[in-house]
């Protein structure tokens, strides 16, 4: 299986700014439903860097008056972790395993974001299909379907 699977909730998912919108704008919309990554992405829409809650509330911590008047590119991380539409849900599992993330932005061949996975969607994708491989292999031990 590959992340097209997963495309339709992981574009649904996917949130962006550009990079010099202000920090605000990236803290308004992590506050709104369940958004919990932003891809921030440079003018020719491709990505520069994620943006988290996490991120946010740092750099809010340190504020002092006005200084929160940044822009979203003065926060975000710049060591993206990212994935392609046409990757193995197995690849996939191990770099998140691999760098410690819980999402993922989807992006096409120009490095554009078109979608977010999470890692919960992967790992359910992946034990599903596990269950489904142990139960045809169950079947064949058992000789279900077979006289």
């Amino acid at each position: 299986m590959t992340v097209e699977t997963l495309f339709p909730a992981a574009k649904e998912r996917l949130v962006s700014i550009s990079n010099t919108a202000p920090l605000t704008e990236a803290a308004a919309r992590l506050g709104s439903g369940h958004v919990d990554l932003i891809a921030v992405c440079d003018k020719s829409g491709i990505i520069a860097g994620v943006i988290s809650k996490t991120d946010i509330v740092s750099r809010i911590s340190q504020c002092r008056g006005d200084a929160c008047a940044i822009m979203a590119s003065s926060v975000m991380s710049k060591n993206i972790v990212y994935c392609r539409r046409s990757d193995s849900l197995r690849s996939v599992w191990n770099l998140i395993k691999q760098n410690g993330v819980l999402h993922l932005p989807v992006v096409d061949d120009d490095l554009r974001p078109v979608g977010m996975i999470y890692a919960r969607d992967v790992l359910q994708t992946l034990l599903q299909e596990a269950k489904h491989e142990e139960d045809l292999l169950r079947d064949y031990v058992n000789g279900v379907g077979y006289h």
